[in-house]
């Protein structure tokens, strides 16, 4: 299941305004897991700072 290679498709990601690929909600659902890296749009509710799932 982990490092399971997802082909992007439209609406998977955009740039933000300093140029970094930021991941959407679609992307991480499609994905099915959640990495751990504190992501902007986590849908599995991950807090980084406490490593915990809200």
């Amino acid at each position: 299941m982990y490092n399971k290679r997802i082909e992007l498709e439209e609406g998977d990601y955009y740039f933000n305004d300093k140029g970094y690929k930021v991941f959407t909600e679609k992307f991480h659902l499609r994905r099915g897991y959640c990495c751990k890296s504190g992501c902007k749009h986590c849908p599995y509710g991950y807090d980084k700072k406490t490593d915990n799932f809200k």
